[in-house]
């Protein structure tokens, strides 16, 4: 079914598929790619064209070439809370953060994009959301250049960070890969400065990396949002960190093969997938799920 290709493998369509985000608007598109996080598709108009990538959170649904129709979107009804005195707001459950509204109720907090999320130990800017926008993914406020791994010829290998959607499987790989084979982090740069950031935070996924350059310009690159690319950047500064950088790539946690990974960069024009070989050093961000 496609519902189960969407969610646990890759649909290929070879005719026309509509796609309707949930702002409405519609893209005629062949659609390459399903992942739990993002659909690639062509254009229809362009099939030898480039490839965009879509996160699935911006989609209502595509209608197929077959007349299938997949949703994407549903409603959740926001779930007020009242405390039992104004100074001690009901929490149902320690991870959830709270906000009180004018009337002096209080409410699951909503997170937007470029927002700063301090919070538990862990501070960053909400660089992806679920649909309910209380849970998502924050980028760390500095960045540094590191190489993905120390290898070179004649002793590239291969770790096994195949992810394409969640860094964290991939730090763990590393760390199988580490302990196997009697090596250290710093074998891995730009995975132990993750790391050491403390629990939680991580090298993100291809996929994870695409969605932030999406989201850090207004939720799609087909226009140039510079309103919503000051907003992240005004936060990473205000907090103290360091602004996005849009010409320069990113590593992300992703291999490709024995010589390189995937790296994504955060400006509006493609490719946004580019191989670069792991002993180069490019731009590294940790990021942390909430």
């Amino acid at each position: 079914m496609l519902l189960l290709a969407a969610f646990c493998g890759v649909f290929t369509a070879a005719a026309q598929d509509l796609i309707v985000k949930t702002d409405s608007t519609k893209v005629e598109a062949k659609v390459i790619e399903i992942t739990p996080e993002n659909v690639r598709y062509k254009r229809f108009s362009n099939p030898e064209g480039p490839t965009y990538v879509l996160p699935v959170v911006e989609i209502h649904y595509i209608r197929y070439a077959n007349g299938e129709t997949e949703y994407y979107t549903r409603s959740i009804p926001a779930t007020p809370l009242t405390p039992a005195t104004p100074a001690t707001p009901a929490t149902p459950a320690a991870s959830e953060a709270m906000s009180q509204t004018p009337g002096g109720q209080y409410v699951l907090k909503e997170y937007e994009i470029g927002e700063l999320y301090d919070r538990d130990g862990v501070k960053g800017v909400v660089c992806q959301l679920s649909e309910d926008k209380r849970h998502g993914l924050v980028i760390s406020l500095d960045e540094i250049y590191l190489h993905w791994s120390e290898f070179r010829k004649p002793d590239l290998r291969v770790v096994g960070a195949d992810n394409r959607t969640d860094g964290r499987d991939n730090m763990e790989k590393v760390a199988r890969y580490i302990e196997a084979n009697g090596l250290s982090w710093d074998d891995f740069p730009a995975f132990k400065w993750c790391r050491d950031k403390g629990e939680g935070w991580y090298l993100p996924a291809i996929d994870e990396l695409l969605t932030i350059g999406h989201n850090y310009n207004g939720g799609t690159r087909m226009r140039n949002d510079r309103q919503a690319r000051n907003k992240f950047n005004g936060a990473l500064k205000d907090a103290g960190g360091e602004r996005m950088d849009r010409m320069v790539y990113y590593f992300s946690s992703t291999e490709l093969d024995e010589k390189s990974a995937q790296t994504s960069h955060m400006n509006i024009e493609p490719p946004y997938v580019v191989e670069i070989p792991k002993y180069n050093k490019f731009l590294v961000r940790a990021v942390h799920r909430f």
